[in-house]
């Protein structure tokens, strides 16, 4: 029990460490493969009420190793990814045995859908992200099984998505009929959990720059998801890394794909607009 108390007690202080012992948002300026200029601080959104005087890339918050990563397809371990999501947008599955390509053509003409999701689908009557709408197709176009939230096949079809709308801004709809699942999702963020406490505001609002143990905390934005981690070497998704941050507080957690995930994912995602899409980015 001391040993609890006191691990508890090293977090809390790591969060309210004074900024003089972090290292704040860097400078420099990501353009990708000399040619795609990235937006990696804008202006914040109107519906932020001023939580954050400016939105941030996660990208300024790491090393100048691992920006470099980032910088060009060559080097960039999420490409390998891509790559493999190409291939499969050609290969005809399912009873219809139809392909991607069959209804999209090349993937380029995905550029844009990455900026405005998750978005309302009005014929379903629900919010959905990228891979719910994938899942969709599979299942009613393709006549084939739907990808398990957040498995390599749908983490990587959704990098190849984002990649082609790299540079574009993020420009997802906080109002209308998608306005319910955006204040369920700020209501998450802002909701302390677990044994430590802790809400996704606690480190990416109130904390973003400081350190907690050896993580230079981001603002948290996800416009560079899927993410390629150093940390475990391969694509991560949106709601997998919810999942851990949520676990991180010592809270039981929501399940990838689950209406709490979607509606954080929403909000989250809100929260970053006017950022370009980085997907696949490269992080810690």
């Amino acid at each position: 029990m001391k040993t609890r108390t006191m691990t508890v007690a090293a977090a809390l202080f790591a969060l309210s460490a004074p900024a003089l012992t972090a290292g704040g948002a860097d400078d420099d300026n990501l353009t990708i493969n000399g040619n795609i200029e990235m937006t990696t601080k804008a202006e914040p959104a109107a519906h932020l009420d001023g939580a954050l005087p400016e939105v941030i890339s996660g990208w300024h918050f790491r090393s100048d190793e691992t920006q470099e990563l980032e910088m060009d397809d060559f080097d960039n371990p999420g490409m390998i990814f891509v790559d493999q999501a190409r291939e499969a947008w050609n290969t005809a599955e399912g009873s219809e045995g139809k392909s991607c390509a069959d209804c999209h053509n090349e993937p380029e003409s995905m550029a844009g859908v990455r900026t405005v999701y998750p978005k309302w689908n009005e014929e379903a009557g629900e919010v959905r992200t990228i891979q719910m709408q994938m899942n969709d197709c599979r299942e009613n176009r393709m006549g084939a099984e739907p990808w398990k939230y957040d498995a390599s096949a749908a983490i990587n079809m959704e990098a190849l998505i984002s990649s082609v709308s790299r540079g574009m801004p993020m420009d997802v709809a906080t109002d209308g009929p998608a306005q319910e699942t955006w204040e369920q999702g700020k209501e998450i963020y802002y909701t302390r959990y677990g044994k430590l406490e802790l809400a996704c505001a606690s480190c990416h609002e109130l904390n973003y720059g400081n350190y907690i143990r050896a993580d230079h905390l981001s603002q948290g934005h996800t416009n560079g998801f899927p993410t390629y981690r150093l940390k475990n070497a391969k694509l991560n998704g949106q709601h997998s890394r919810f999942k851990g941050c949520v676990r991180d507080t010592r809270a039981e957690t929501f399940s990838p794909g689950s209406p709490e995930f979607v509606a954080l994912e929403l909000y989250v995602a809100s929260r970053g607009n006017g950022l370009s899409v980085e997907g696949p980015s490269v992080r810690n």
